[in-house]
């Protein structure tokens, strides 16, 4: 029974250390695909070429994307925290984007309301099998299509809005002393969820 536990521990520490040297080396290996992407552009921003559409598409969603990236992030944030000023400024970049793109994006929930009311009204009303769209060019799609187009919609709310949202403070929250805290508490307890609740989970979801 001893030898056992002995034996899982072994694994499991075996198994934190081949993670650990993984995710650095994953790091360390992003200096390189970050200048090889910077001095060879034509590589994967050339869309005339097919293979250049495969490489931006496979690395768009790859590992290697992922570490670029956190290794950028990571290096903005240090540089941030030596010139306070500096990551001031990226906040106020970062939210301003996030509210832009949010308020935009909040019309696609607007428009996904009118298109199932179309699609009802067209359905049950008129019993019509597709939509037809007259502007010079006569554009017809069965209600299906018109149906399926609305996972777009709330695709673009869900996705595009959400940091939106999260910048406001209007996510939902299960509130014990979050409303009763000072500003301060208010913050730290902001900082702690994003860093061990929302974080891994875009990780996990990316991976």
């Amino acid at each position: 029974m001893e030898n056992e536990q002995t034996l899982s521990v072994a694994t499991t520490v075996a198994a934190i250390y081949d993670g650990v040297i993984w995710f650095f080396q994953n790091l360390l290996f992003a200096f390189y695909n970050i200048g090889y992407a910077a001095l060879n552009p034509g590589l994967w921003l050339d869309w005339s070429e097919k293979k250049s559409i495969m490489r931006f598409v496979y690395y768009g969603g790859s590992v290697e994307f992922f570490f670029a990236l956190l290794l950028i992030i990571l290096i903005l944030f240090f540089i941030g925290v030596l010139r306070p000023s500096f990551m001031w400024g990226q906040i106020r970049v970062l939210e301003g984007f996030a509210n832009t793109v949010g308020r935009f994006f909040a019309w696609a929930g607007l428009i996904m309301v009118l298109q199932q009311v179309l699609i009802v009204v067209m359905q049950r009303i008129f019993t019509r099998p597709d939509i037809v769209l007259s502007f010079g060019v006569p554009l017809s799609y069965d209600i299906s299509w018109y149906a399926e187009e609305l996972k777009l919609y709330n695709a673009l709310v869900v996705s595009l809005c959400a940091t939106y949202t999260f910048v406001q403070g209007g996510h939902v929250r299960v509130d014990l002393f979050y409303a009763g805290a000072k500003f301060r508490t208010k913050k730290i307890v902001d900082m702690f969820g994003s860093i061990v609740f929302m974080i891994p989970m875009a990780v996990i979801i990316w991976m």
